[in-house]
């Protein structure tokens, strides 16, 4: 690795000059900038960032904090964050919070001592500890309304969802709410709620996380608790899955017995066997969107409260009945 005293003996000046152009900080004469820059680029040397952070209290890094990695919903988002990043020159750091809170306290202060200039938070709704690193802060796939947050049309989604399966025959649908303290959670759980709550269907809750640690769990307590269930509105794609392994394992046939939809449209989805019908959120464009927020906040130096909503889609593939054409 190149130092900064090789790029000052091969300018012929001394390290403070060179760090003196590299941090734009003082005068330097425009023919030795000039010799600086050229023993820069010969030798291909990079300043280390994490020391020029702790020099001037800032950084090129952006903390970004999820609830599980496992959930390949949350990997595609961390995406669309990071490919706007490397646009701008900035750097991504990824903390895994597994919705413990006090993991998400040791990442808030990792963050704090790497000096990062904004945080994207995928975790709790609770920000009083984001507050307090006095920085921006975008939530990301959540809301507050005190933060400025990028997320999908839960109530659109919820809704939609349950229209489906009414419109294509189901008549005992069992609905799968997500977890009771995530507001996005609540938002499409209600929405399907009230839809089939006007309908004159026979329809049961019950109540799930999103984990893959809980997904098989939920699927044996759905069947064993309501066999007759004709109808699955899934609290996301992970739980649908394993909705659709254990409607397999009893026999039943899909979609002629059981239709399924998901929530999330994660990239597995086309690949089960019966592909998986389900609500598309756009994770990537929503990382993208709270990326260039970030980024909005940090050139105004001013914190900024907008609230950005994108539109969800249904993506119908083989859990569902196709809807026959007049």
């Amino acid at each position: 690795m190149v130092t900064i005293k090789q790029v000052a003996e091969e300018a012929g000046v001394s390290v403070a000059t060179v760090s003196r152009v590299l941090n734009s900080n003082g005068y330097v004469h425009e023919e030795t900038r000039k010799a600086v820059e050229k023993a820069i680029e010969k030798l291909h040397y990079r300043p280390n960032e994490i020391a020029r952070s702790l020099y001037h209290h800032t950084s090129k890094l952006i903390g970004l904090v999820v609830p599980d990695i496992t959930n390949p919903f949350f990997p595609e988002l961390a995406r669309g964050v990071e490919d706007y990043l490397q646009q701008e020159g900035y750097h991504l750091m990824i903390g895994n919070s597994d919705e413990n809170v006090e993991k998400e306290v040791q990442y808030i202060e990792a963050f704090r001592q790497h000096n990062v200039m904004g945080v994207i938070s995928s975790t709790s709704e609770e920000t009083a500890e984001w507050t307090k690193l006095n920085i921006p802060v975008v939530l990301l796939d959540r809301v507050q309304n005190d933060f400025p947050s990028v997320y999908a049309d839960q109530e659109a989604g919820g809704q939609m969802a349950a229209n489906i399966l009414l419109e294509r025959g189901s008549r005992n649908i069992t609905l799968l709410r997500g977890p009771i303290h995530l507001r996005i959670a609540q938002e499409r759980f209600l929405a399907a709620l009230h839809v089939l709550g006007k309908s004159d269907v026979h329809f049961q809750v019950m109540n799930t996380s999103f984990s893959l640690h809980d997904a098989s769990s939920t699927a044996k307590q759905l069947f064993d608790q309501y066999p007759n269930t004709d109808g699955v509105i899934a609290a996301n794609d992970i739980v649908a899955s394993a909705v659709l392994r254990e409607a397999l394992l009893r026999g039943k046939n899909i979609p002629e017995e059981l239709q399924i939809i998901g929530y999330d449209d994660i990239p597995v989805c086309e690949l089960l066997y019966p592909a998986l019908s389900t609500i598309h959120q756009p994770a990537y464009e929503m990382g993208k969107e709270a990326a260039k927020l970030l980024m909005k906040s940090l050139k105004q130096s001013k914190k900024i409260n907008e609230q950005m909503m994108l539109p969800v889609s249904f993506v119908e593939r083989e859990t569902t009945r196709k809807v026959e054409k007049v």
